[in-house]
């Protein structure tokens, strides 16, 4: 910011409420910041700041499928012990969860990479 626009005039009031809590976090944030001017921080902010939302349907997707594969492979293992060899059927479709496990992995990574 250069001396210029650090002296122009301010008509605007902006005033905010806060919890206790919440101006002992923008004091913490402005203290890492390595800032002293609480106006000059929030300013600095909104300017450059950015916000983060995450979506965790991927995540949600991705529990569900390796919640799936777990049983697959306890299927697979039950049925091993009892005849004493394993299924190609069986494997193939576990090899197909796992291919829709990396894909999904792939697709939240992607997402990770963007923010």
């Amino acid at each position: 910011m250069d001396k210029e626009e650090y002296i122009r005039p301010r008509s605007v009031n902006l005033a905010l409420r806060v919890t206790e809590d919440e101006r002992a976090m923008i004091e913490r944030r402005m203290a890492q910041a390595k800032m002293k001017n609480m106006r000059g921080f929030i300013v600095k902010m909104v300017e450059e700041g950015q916000v983060v939302r995450l979506e965790l349907d991927g995540v949600k997707e991705m529990v569900r499928l390796l919640s799936n594969a777990t049983n697959n492979i306890n299927q697979i293992a039950r049925r091993a012990n009892e005849a004493g060899n394993i299924y190609a059927a069986d494997l193939d479709e576990l090899r197909g969860r796992y291919d829709e496990l990396w894909e999904q992995m792939k697709t939240i990574l992607n997402k990770l990479t963007k923010i």
